[in-house]
């Protein structure tokens, strides 16, 4: 583990009780990551890559193990607190986009500072640069349901960044889109993390989206491995 790291996991183990006995999904996984990082997790359907990043953004406890981040542990904390952690410090990217059908491009951006203090005109410029930075400046007050699947997802990654935050967890984030829209979603995400300074964590069944990023692990039985 590196002094430095600014999310560190420690025996992290995660298993479900089933009728059958217990469900082992993630055991005694450790890693550490500084900022900057970015790491793409692959391996196969149901092998807990999801589970891996809910627990990490606090969606999800632990069986075993601790995750902190900034040296705190968003786990031992009381859920109004886990909540506030999670909406400054964490940004999620999912598959599907999430947006809000009655809330136009802009609206759904902002809708993490909600639980703050609010839209502020800061926040307001924030957003717009993101947007802008995406290439839909000119789609601002546009719904969803006028948007291509590319242009959502490209919303839910300035969503996922409006704070800031030192993880950003995305999870199949190209698994809905066409080739050409994931490349470009997959282009982003990556630029956007290195621009922001975050620790960018992807779990994919994409190949070409793992192989772009600079550090790749495999999830099976449990463990993290290299490849």
């Amino acid at each position: 583990m590196t002094a430095d790291a600014a999310l560190v996991i420690r025996g992290l183990s995660k298993r479900y009780p089933t009728p059958d006995g217990e469900l082992r999904i993630l055991e005694g996984v450790d890693l550490a990551l500084e900022r900057g990082s970015a790491l793409a997790i692959v391996g196969p359907s149901g092998a807990g890559k999801s589970t891996l990043l809910y627990v990490l953004g606090a969606l999800d406890t632990p069986t075993e193990g601790t995750v902190t981040l900034l040296s705190e542990n968003p786990h031992a904390m009381n859920p109004t607190q886990q909540a506030a952690f999670r909406n400054r410090h964490v940004g999620f990217v999912f598959q599907d986009h999430h947006l809000l059908p009655q809330c136009t491009v802009l609206e759904n951006v902002l809708i993490p500072t909600l639980a703050g203090e609010g839209a502020t005109a800061e926040m307001e410029q924030r957003a717009r640069k993101l947007l802008g930075r995406v290439g839909l400046s000119a789609r601002l007050d546009h719904l969803p349901a006028k948007l291509s699947g590319g242009e959502r997802q490209r919303v839910a990654v300035c969503r996922a960044l409006i704070h800031q935050p030192t993880l950003l967890l995305a999870d199949e984030p190209t698994g809905n889109l066409d080739r050409a829209s994931a490349e470009a979603v997959g282009t982003l995400l990556l630029e956007l993390h290195r621009e922001q300074n975050t620790i960018l964590m992807c779990v994919t069944h994409s190949l070409d989206l793992a192989n772009r990023f600079p550090r790749r692990l495999e999830l099976r039985d449990g463990h993290l491995r290299d490849i």
